[in-house]
């Protein structure tokens, strides 16, 4: 596997156990987006090997369909797309660290996880 790629794979790790970090200090919101960007690194690595180059892009169901990702994977995708927007950015009258419940954290990570075991299965 070139350099490149296996960086992007280590990135995606990382920010997978950024996740559960977030999530045992029961930063919630900060623990769904590391989940999105673990994803987005995992998906943009597969989209690298497969293409030989990098797509800038934030939308993870594109790049699940691009890499030929099976209906589960985008579906798991398509729950973690909203976060990228969701989390980061206050609107109306909550807070970004407040739209998050543990359940919906926890299932976050589990989805991460599989996309991140179907991409490592696919590098």
């Amino acid at each position: 596997m070139k350099p490149e790629i296996e960086n992007w794979l280590e990135q995606a790790k990382r920010d997978l156990q950024t996740a559960r970090h977030s999530f045992q200090s029961r930063d919630f919101y900060a623990s769904v987006f590391w989940c999105q960007q673990a994803v987005e690194k995992g998906l943009k690595a597969l989209y690298m090997k497969s293409f030989g180059e990098l797509w800038r892009i934030h939308d993870l169901v594109k790049l699940a369909r691009e890499v030929n990702a099976p209906e589960e994977i985008i579906f798991k995708c398509a729950q973690l797309n909203p976060i990228y927007v969701v989390v980061r950015y206050p609107e109306s009258d909550e807070l970004p660290a407040e739209k998050v419940k543990k359940a919906d954290a926890e299932q976050m990570i589990l989805f991460a996880v599989e996309v991140l075991r179907w991409v490592a299965k696919k590098l």
